[in-house]
């Protein structure tokens, strides 16, 4: 399995009234993670080329952030299927070293010139399956 991670920034807007990350803010550290892996592997004319939309997410909460937590973002490619790809990411938090939530999405590679789904190949699944931690 090849696992990319970085390290979450909490910001005070992802803060809720309960003083804790809002539910809605781990699905954007989900889908940042996501952005993040395949920007820092793909080469730029590749990404050109085609782009991502999500088709689907699931994601277990189980437990909150608080503004002072260490939150790491790791995430690996399960498997892919056409143009779909189904991707995992877990929440770590840091300092007690639980996981705070987990998430599988399903996303849909499109030609960026006709928006179409277009097939996952080997060199895209590359990719997705490097493993190089962001700085």
């Amino acid at each position: 399995m090849f696992v990319f991670e970085h390290p979450v920034t909490i910001k005070p807007t992802d803060i809720d009234e309960m003083n804790h990350v809002n539910n809605v803010v781990y699905l954007r550290y989900v889908q940042e993670i996501a952005e993040l892996h395949w920007k820092t592997h793909a080469p730029i004319s590749l990404q050109q080329e085609v782009a991502w939309v999500v088709v689907r997410h699931e994601i277990d909460y189980l437990s909150e952030i608080k503004p002072a937590d260490a939150i790491l973002a790791r995430t690996w490619l399960a498997e892919k299927k056409g143009a779909t790809s189904f991707r995992h990411v877990e929440l770590l938090n840091t300092q007690t070293k639980k996981i705070v939530a987990k998430a599988i999405t399903t996303w849909c590679m499109l030609d960026r010139q006709t928006l179409r789904p277009k097939r996952i190949d080997d060199q895209v699944e590359f990719y997705l399956k490097s493993s190089k931690q962001s700085d």
